[in-house]
């Protein structure tokens, strides 16, 4: 199943090149807008997707081309980025300092929105191809084994990082205006997949 929301924040799900309006079945859930309404939907899963499911198959479906799309989780609670997985291709020889950054929940936008730079000189601007996981209950020391049972679902944003972004400019991660770089607003991918397993 695919979550999107879209127009003036109505919860989608997708159905081939349509998406139909769920929000109805979700309405019941406490919520002060959508981003915790989306936060509500993956913490009570097994208890509305049952709803979702009917909703999806029963409603007519509109042209997700002729929607406004926007983000599936405008307000995430914690963006969480892993850094350095270049070491996979040869990139890298060795592992750099850092492991992982945070990037602000507030950095999140959504499809076809305009993204707000700094005010310094960019000579070239290039977007990075990322997979988000979305967890989708609280965890704490979970083991390799397990961590798929944690994972709500899946995401496809593209990220805007300065090292790609800036090239004429040499950074190191304890710079300033890497760490600027970083909370850049980028676009995402306008769906949640919500399972590996589901089409």
């Amino acid at each position: 199943m695919k979550l999107m929301y879209f127009n003036d924040f109505r919860l989608g799900v997708v159905k081939g090149d349509n998406v139909v309006d769920v929000t109805a079945a979700v309405q019941n859930i406490p919520h002060t807008g959508p981003g915790n309404l989306i936060n509500g939907v993956i913490e009570r899963w097994a208890d509305v997707r049952g709803r979702i499911d009917s909703a999806a198959n029963s409603g007519k479906g509109l042209p997700v081309t002729q929607v406004k799309i926007r983000p599936p989780l405008p307000k995430p609670i914690n963006v969480d980025c892993m850094a350095v997985n270049y070491m996979e291709d040869g990139t890298r020889k060795q592992a750099a300092e850092i492991n992982a950054f945070h990037k602000s929940p507030g950095c999140i936008i959504a499809h076809g929105e305009t993204m707000i730079m700094p005010d310094i000189p960019l000579s070239i601007l290039e977007g990075e191809a990322e997979l988000a996981v979305v967890i989708g209950k609280r965890a704490k020391n979970v083991t390799q084994a397990r961590a798929m049972e944690h994972v709500f679902g899946l995401m496809a944003p593209r990220a805007m990082p300065p090292s790609s972004a800036i090239r004429f400019i040499r950074l190191n991660h304890v710079t300033p205006s890497r760490r600027l770089g970083r909370i850049w607003s980028p676009p995402t991918k306008s769906r949640i997949r919500t399972s590996c397993k589901c089409g």
